[in-house]
């Protein structure tokens, strides 16, 4: 399913900028690291308006991780809703 697929790829992405805030030397704006950032950076950006730093380290990719898991599994886990409404239409066709 393409929307568990969509999911899956933002959570990974959020889980390598976890990753990329131990490496705080890292220029994210060169190389080839703007193919992860700016997919992500939308999402952190608004968190980030609600969210302070905790401790100086940026805890919004953490958040989406939490919510991209989230709505994966309530939409297309094994028993999310989108799952569900699938296997019922199934049984009745």
């Amino acid at each position: 399913m393409a929307l568990g697929l969509i999911l899956a790829i933002m959570t990974l992405g959020f889980l390598m900028r976890i990753i990329l805030t131990w490496y705080p030397k890292i220029n994210i704006n060169k190389g080839l690291w703007p193919i992860l950032t700016r997919p992500t950076e939308p999402f952190l950006k608004i968190t980030r308006q609600f969210i302070a730093p905790i401790g100086g380290v940026d805890v919004s990719p953490v958040i989406w991780v939490g919510l991209t898991s989230l709505a994966r599994e309530l939409l297309v886990g094994q028993q999310g809703i989108i799952s569900q409404i699938l296997l019922n239409s199934e049984m009745l066709g």
